[in-house]
C-alpha cells in the first residue's frame, strides 16, 4: 500500500469517470477510500457481504454503505456489480472463453445474472458485446 505522500500518484491512477470523492462530508476517509477500493479491485468476482466491505474500513455496514455512497457516488453494490461488468467486457473480447465461463469468472451467478445485468447497465447482450469487440478489432 502507499503512504499518503503519494496520494497523488494513486489518485491519476483512478479513471476520471470512477475517481471517489475525497473528504466528502460525511464519506469515508482517503485511508478507507484506499483500503476499500483496493479491496474491491481484488475480490469483486466472489461474493461479498456488506459486513465485510466495511470490515476494510473497521466501520458498521450501515455507516460504511452511506460513507461508501457519499464518497463514491454509488451504493457498493452498484460499484461491484460495475466492477464485474467491465470484467466480463474484456474477457467478452476472447471469444475462446465461453460466456457462461466470463459469467462464472465476473462473480456473477450464471450466465442468465449477467445477461440481464448487462442489458440493463450496457444496453446489450454478452454476444451483442463480443459481436461488437470482434468487428472493431477486424477493422483496425
Amino acid at each position: 500500500m502507499r503512504r499518503d505522500d503519494d496520494l497523488p500518484a494513486w489518485f491519476s491512477e483512478i479513471p476520471a469517470e470512477k475517481r471517489p470523492l475525497l473528504n466528502a462530508k460525511g464519506g469515508l476517509s482517503i485511508s478507507c477510500t484506499r483500503l476499500a477500493q483496493q479491496f474491491l479491485n481484488r475480490n469483486f468476482s466472489r461474493k461479498l457481504s456488506l459486513a465485510e466491505m466495511a470490515a476494510v474500513c473497521d466501520l458498521s455496514p450501515y455507516h460504511f454503505a452511506r460513507a461508501f455512497s457519499k464518497t463514491f457516488g454509488v451504493s457498493p453494490h452498484q460499484y461491484v456489480l460495475t466492477l464485474r461488468l467491465d470484467y466480463a467486457e474484456k474477457l467478452l473480447a476472447d471469444r475462446r472463453i465461453s460466456i457462461t465461463d466470463i459469467a462464472d469468472l465476473s462473480g456473477f451467478s450464471s450466465q442468465s445474472h449477467l445477461t440481464t445485468m448487462m442489458k440493463k447497465y450496457r444496453n446489450a447482450t454478452p454476444q451483442q458485446v463480443r459481436e461488437r469487440q470482434v468487428r472493431s478489432r477486424a477493422s483496425e
